[in-house]
């Protein structure tokens, strides 16, 4: 490229977009790449502190800011993610449906070890809606070596799954089990199961039914096994999951065989959230705070068990990192730190 001075520019092509900030109203590109300088041109260009441009004087083996940004965001895009215009020398990925992030971090890293490139990303299995930005690509020169990004595509192509990819929720059969005496018997209203209803209807799948057991490990037992007969895909155990000796919940579920992911998550609200598998359908056993708190370690297992995902004892206790809830008084969620 080639250095000008601003009065020498009348009939240049600028090579890459020039931004304009004025204070308290815009931040923007106010001349565009390709845009051919003109008179009345020169004293914005002043005001914007510009004396001098740049032309286009491509050297061998050097690329533009726009073709890196885009070849990059097009090398770690995976399923349901598209692309924004190009702009200054930046290109965003958009969610193309709702679903969650699904981000390689390792991938993520090492892009970003490469000097001058840049991945910016939202966090890892955070819910999405179609059209919503999730990363966005540049690099730092106005002009870099192409070497540069053949490393980086060729980095991407190293790894099993895309860098970044939106995984739906697949919609699923759920049967709700709910436990205790003093709602088997009528004493008390139940309300675990509007609770459940809402959330299972905005995740997109369908409430099979919701059943009731006393506080009797069997009756338990053969209320799951009712509903995973008649055909649920997940089976969502309420009640009984504190460690009184009368909460016999998890006792139930143990019992039934399978595999115990995990009784207890380093997440709060939710640290007495069970999580097993029989013959492949996940049996959760749901701790209180579902039924009061807006959202909870259920959430955050839930939905990554609707997106395909088989959480092993690792991946829960990833949930530490991130795993408080400040209960605000107005939730944000998934617009804060919670599960990240």
């Amino acid at each position: 490229m080639q250095k000008i001075k601003i009065q020498d520019a009348i009939g240049a092509v600028l090579m890459h977009d020039m931004t304009q900030i004025i204070p308290g109203k815009t931040k923007d590109a106010r001349f565009r790449k390709g845009h051919v300088v003109k008179e009345e041109d020169i004293p914005v260009l002043l005001s914007m502190g510009k004396e001098h441009i740049y032309v286009w004087d491509q050297k061998p083996g050097l690329i533009h800011e726009d073709e890196a940004a885009e070849r990059l965001a097009k090398a770690v895009a995976g399923p349901g993610l598209g692309f924004s215009e190009t702009k200054e020398g930046k290109v965003n990925l958009i969610a193309e449906q709702d679903g969650l992030i699904y981000a390689s971090e390792e991938g993520i890293y090492a892009l970003n070890s490469i000097e001058h490139i840049i991945l910016a990303t939202l966090h890892n299995h955070r819910p999405v809606k179609k059209g919503d930005k999730i990363a966005g690509t540049r690099v730092v020169p106005l002009m870099i070596e192409e070497k540069v990004i053949l490393e980086a595509e060729e980095i991407t192509r190293q790894f099993k799954e895309p860098i970044l990819q939106i995984r739906p929720l697949q919609s699923k059969k759920i049967g709700v089990v709910t436990t205790g005496s003093e709602v088997y018997h009528g004493r008390i209203q139940d309300k675990f199961g509007p609770v459940l209803q809402g959330k299972v209807v905005e995740w997109g799948s369908e409430l099979l039914g919701q059943t009731f057991a006393d506080d009797n490990v069997e009756m338990i037992q053969e209320r799951i096994r009712e509903h995973i007969a008649q055909g649920a895909e997940m089976v969502l155990v309420t009640g009984g999951m504190s460690v009184d000796p009368d909460d016999l919940t998890p006792t139930a579920i143990k019992g039934l065989g399978g595999e115990l992911v995990t009784y207890g998550t380093p997440v709060l609200p939710g640290a007495m959230l069970l999580l097993a598998y029989l013959d492949g359908i996940p049996i959760m056993g749901l701790p209180g705070c579902v039924m009061y708190s807006r959202k909870t370690v259920f959430d955050l297992v839930a939905t990554r068990i609707l997106a395909g995902e088989r959480l092993t004892r690792l991946e829960i206790a990833k949930y530490g990192h991130g795993g408080l809830c400040l209960e605000c008084p107005q939730c944000t969620y998934p617009h804060c730190s919670f599960g990240k």
